[in-house]
């Protein structure tokens, strides 16, 4: 947990950054749980179309992305990301 706040000023310069840079990408949540002195982040974005995703990700866009510096910061690299559709969203959103 001692890299985590490093670690979200990183994420602001590259993931998040760079997803906002993608025509079609809505907006972005990043999430943070500290358990057991180690940090969790978590990235929610939200995109208009399956072909915003693919600007972002490729074509095999279910294949998790990384940048090099990540090996500096994570514990553990993902293999998959998760895809869903949204079917319901609070009116703040």
């Amino acid at each position: 947990a001692e890299k985590a706040e490093a670690y979200h000023q990183y994420l602001l310069k590259t993931g998040l950054k760079d997803f906002a840079a993608i025509d079609g990408n809505t907006g972005v949540f990043l999430f943070k749980k500290e358990e057991n002195g180690i940090a969790h982040f978590y990235t929610m974005a939200l995109w208009k179309s399956w072909e915003a995703i693919k600007k972002f990700a490729g074509e095999d866009y279910e294949k998790a992305r990384y940048y090099p510096e990540d090996k500096d910061f994570l514990l553990e690299f993902e293999i998959f990301v998760t895809h869903m559709d949204i079917l319901e969203k609070p009116d703040c959103i």
